[in-house]
């Protein structure tokens, strides 16, 4: 009798259990899209804001790193060591929006560093060496002749400010036209455009004419703040002297101002190219040329933890 009473009581605990989950599951249900709608709503509103005239200016950037240290590690081909990375991207922005006009400004900073001192060697270099090197600002003026087009002009420099700042440095001065189908959309395109290259390698960088088309595209929904950038140079002159990059930035705000977040880039620049097989490279290439090769796909990617200024 006794472990009868017993097995009702752990059949009917487990039936009140079961009721009591599937109750607060159906209560939970129109408290979810309660806050979907209502997230909705604040997103529309957070449009409408975004495109009142005035300023805006707001940044969010990742920093990532670590740290470790090994003592008699056999496993590795260094037992002994110290190791670590650290990086860090921000991602600013200036933009006032008028009636009649628009100013954006924009900047973006990607720095690494790391370091692999092998204790066994005192001959190696033991300190925090450069690793990723990216500086990028960019001042865009248009002059709307409807809601959606105007008439514009572009200045964006581009260089490295850890090691060779300006060797080289590109810098793009042109006139043309942007598209804002969108608040957070902007899309240049100028046709008359000059691509400055500083350099003190002559022979291999080369200024010259061409065409700029950028496609910017920057959102923040939410706890999520994206921004995506691709900046191309097409020379009239050669596609020798033809480049383009794309940046992206995603950050993901998890307590307060921090958060997760990742990075990644691609260029293609066959000047770079170049003077890295001629100038850089661990068996340079004095014979090399534009002609002789491979233009290969340049990337980056950082992930780390996000602050949103």
């Amino acid at each position: 009798m006794n472990r009868l009473l017993f097995a009702a009581f752990l059949l009917t605990a487990f039936g009140s259990t079961a009721q009591t989950a599937e109750d607060i599951k159906a209560e939970m249900a129109p408290k979810k899209d309660s806050i979907a709608a209502i997230q909705g709503r604040v997103n529309a509103l957070q449009s409408q804001l975004d495109a009142l005239p005035g300023w805006k200016v707001g940044a969010f950037g990742t920093i990532g790193g670590s740290l470790s240290n090994f003592n008699n590690w056999f496993a590795q081909g260094i037992p002994n060591n110290n190791s670590g990375t650290i990086g860090f991207t921000v991602n600013a922005f200036a933009n006032q929006q008028e009636e009649k006009f628009f100013w954006r400004n924009a900047a973006n900073v990607n720095l690494g560093w790391v370091k692999l001192d092998d204790k066994d060697d005192p001959t190696d270099d033991d300190g925090f060496r450069e690793a990723t090197d990216v500086f990028n600002i960019s001042s865009l003026y248009g002059r709307r002749l409807c809601e959606t087009f105007a008439i514009s002009g572009l200045g964006e420099y581009r260089t490295t400010i850890l090691s060779n700042f300006n060797d080289p440095g590109y810098l793009d001065l042109g006139v043309g036209g942007t598209w804002t189908p969108i608040t957070d959309l902007v899309v240049v395109i100028h046709p008359l455009n000059y691509n400055f290259v500083f350099s003190n390698e002559d022979t291999i960088f080369n200024s010259s004419l061409g065409a700029k088309i950028v496609a910017d595209y920057t959102k923040q929904v939410g706890a999520v703040s994206f921004k995506t950038n691709l900046s191309m140079f097409q020379s009239y002159e050669s596609g020798d002297l033809s480049n383009w990059t794309w940046t992206n930035s995603f950050a993901y705000t998890l307590w307060k101002v921090i958060g997760v977040g990742f990075d990644f880039g691609l260029r293609s620049n066959k000047q770079e190219t170049l003077n890295y097989i001629v100038n850089n490279a661990p068996t340079p290439d004095p014979t090399a040329t534009f002609d002789t090769i491979d233009n290969e796909l340049q990337s980056y990617w950082t992930f780390g933890l996000s602050y949103s200024f």
